[in-house]
């Protein structure tokens, strides 16, 4: 079979650079860095002919090389690989193009050893980019062929060994580095000057081997189907030289290489980390926060998500046991996994410009996946709460962890506690409208708009549907009168809750006492009210809590609030599954086991309104109350 060689130069390097000087203007020499001649380049040697470093006329290190001088590495490679990768990387064979290039930037061959001349004395030891034999961290090449097709990449890469763009070739069939790099001349792409093959701005060079158009192959969906309309391919923002990107100038210019690197990137699936690194924040993550830490790395600065992740309250992050892959699975089993990827799709998200109706998705998590009701996978999701369900659903390990906040113990809970889709979906006795309509809006209580954080501005109108984030919330944000991201990555309030939910607790121990049913301790009587320092402040933010104090919709709502007992005692605030434990479920009445405990055996929560418990001293026996 004929080998053709892109790299074969058997002219003069004058004749060479006339060539290039046709098609790209330059205005200094366009090997670059390659030029090992010259002294202006930090690394270069004592002969004046800069071709031979690389080639010699006779005696070539093999017969099927370009005539090649410089002696090949004989190290055996790792190479990237993934649980979603389609292809597979191979050593590559003597003489392979790739080969050519490793010999010097490997590090195991040091620059000058030729084959015809021997060693030449050089003004450094190793290139300062040098890839070393560990290839996991750099973009896959010379792979076993034939080439699988793979969802995310142009169809005519494996059907005939073409790629969308001219400039970039295969070599034989496969990915080689002079695929992408044109070694005679470092600036074709004059504001990345790389030796890449064409210009590279808007992350063409990327895309053309990679598809943005949907695909469906071997049941995968390609993950790049709304890259296009992304805000990472479209933002005019600048990019400060400081966030370390390379040269281009905006957001839409990077595009790809706003996350990516093609070589010794720090982070998986060839991402770079941020030059901050905090321990707390996942590898896969670590490179949204270049530019999402409100941080003069962009012109406009972004929202400071970063911020928000750093306070009492916080998502987790998947600690090094449970990276995020393209190809998990979408219910997430797999406790303290949480990652941006995991809410936000990088290659399709845009902007939260307007702030819509529930329960819809915002813009920012458009391609995400997300889990049904009824437990089906969804890809993408269509609602918020979907998203959600990935982890807060029927997913295994989870778990309840003191940092964020005190959990009640509901008396009419069977399963898994955890599932907030049993509280809030259809079969649920009563739920707070998030995955199905409200059943009357016309409560008493019920504010026509929701308050902003001020508590006198009137924000988002009620409707038959909220959102998670409508109670979970950065207490920072901007949708309710903040500066900050919207969404559930962190708050000063427990259970990372918008703003102040008090729930009731008794010291533990035997009644009287102590324990369920003894006088609760955190909450003093008579507390504020109001939508801003009550310990009832989200309720507050949708109830008007001085109607509830009017006692309208439950006789006694006002004594209760007023000697310090929490809505958290009576009510669940997601919802109460279907069921029944003697509690009925309604008006979202589910009492707090750790708070209260049975009068004479019996808990209940009557059909003419009355309580049969004892609760802060106090024994109810239906319409008949005892104060111890």
């Amino acid at each position: 079979m004929k080998l053709t060689w892109v790299w074969v130069s058997l002219l003069t390097l004058g004749s060479c650079l006339g060539v290039l000087a046709q098609n790209t203007p330059i205005n200094n020499d366009v090997l670059g860095l390659h030029d090992l001649s010259s002294s202006a380049n930090p690394m270069h040697g004592t002969n004046a002919n800069a071709c031979s470093y690389c080639h010699v006329p006779h005696r070539s290190v093999a017969s099927k090389t370009p005539l090649w001088n410089q002696t090949l590495s004989i190290a055996t490679y790792t190479f990237y690989n993934s649980p979603t990768a389609q292809n597979t990387p191979a050593q590559p064979a003597l003489g392979k193009t790739s080969l050519l290039c490793l010999s010097c930037h490997d590090g195991t061959v040091a620059v000058g050893q030729t084959v015809a001349y021997g060693s030449w004395k050089m003004s450094a030891n190793t290139f300062g980019g040098v890839l070393s034999t560990k290839l996991e961290s750099s973009h896959p090449f010379n792979l076993q062929l034939p080439i699988e097709d793979a969802p995310n990449l142009v169809s005519t890469l494996a059907a005939s060994g073409t790629t969308k763009d001219p400039a970039v070739k295969l070599v034989g069939g496969n990915i080689e580095c002079n695929t992408c790099h044109e070694v005679h001349n470092q600036y074709i792409d004059r504001k990345s000057p790389e030796f890449l093959v064409r210009d590279s701005s808007s992350g063409k060079l990327c895309l053309a081997c990679h598809e943005t158009a949907a695909r469906t192959v071997k049941g995968r969906n390609n993950s790049l189907a709304f890259w296009e309309g992304s805000i990472h391919a479209t933002s005019t923002v600048q990019v400060a030289t400081k966030a370390g990107l390379g040269g281009y100038l905006t957001v839409a210019e990077f595009a790809c290489a706003n996350c990516h690197v093609q070589h010794n990137s720090t982070g998986p699936g060839l991402l770079a980390k941020s030059n901050i690194r905090p321990s707390n924040v996942d590898d896969t993550s670590q490179s949204c926060i270049t530019c999402h830490n409100g941080s003069d790395n962009l012109a406009t600065a972004t929202l400071n998500i970063f911020g928000d992740l750093q306070k009492t309250d916080a998502h987790p992050f998947a600690d090094a046991n449970n990276p995020h892959a393209l190809g998990e699975p979408v219910v997430l089993d797999r406790n303290r996994h949480a990652t941006c990827a995991d809410c936000h799709n990088s290659h399709a998200a845009t902007p939260t410009a307007s702030f819509g109706l529930a329960p819809l998705l915002r813009p920012s998590q458009v391609g995400v996946s997300g889990v049904a009701v009824d437990g089906a996978a969804l890809a993408p999701a269509a609602n918020q709460y979907e998203n959600c369900l990935r982890c807060h659903g029927a997913s295994i390990g989870k778990q309840s962890l003191t940092k964020y906040g005190y959990m009640p113990a509901r008396a009419l809970f069977t399963g898994d506690t955890l599932n907030v889709a049993l509280e809030l979906n259809q079969t649920a006795t009563s739920a707070h409208p998030v995955m199905r309509d409200a059943t009357n809006i016309s409560q008493p209580s019920l504010l026509g708009y929701m308050w902003d954080q001020t508590g006198k501005i009137q924000k988002r109108a009620m409707g038959n549907r909220i959102f998670c984030t409508d109670c979970h919330n950065s207490d920072s944000n901007r949708e309710f009168g903040g500066s900050g991201a919207n969404g559930p990555h962190g708050s000063k309030n427990d259970h990372i809750l918008e703003r102040t939910y008090v729930a009731s607790s008794v010291s533990p121990g035997m009644f009287p006492a102590a324990g369920p049913g003894s006088l609760i301790t955190n909450l003093t009587p008579n507390p504020s009210l109001d939508a801003v320092s009550s310990p009832f402040a989200l309720c507050a933010k949708c109830h008007d809590l001085t109607n509830i104090m009017s006692n309208v919709s439950f006789a006694t709502h006002a004594s209760h609030l007023n000697r310090g007992i929490s809505c958290s005692v009576c009510h669940s605030a997601h919802g109460v599954p279907s069921g029944t434990s003697g509690v009925t479920g309604r008006r979202l009445v589910n009492f707090d086991l750790n708070v209260v405990a049975p009068r004479n055996n019996v808990l209940s929560y009557n059909p003419d309104g009355t309580c049969t418990l004892t609760c802060h001293m106090t024994d109810h026996d239906g319409g008949s109350i005892t104060v111890h």
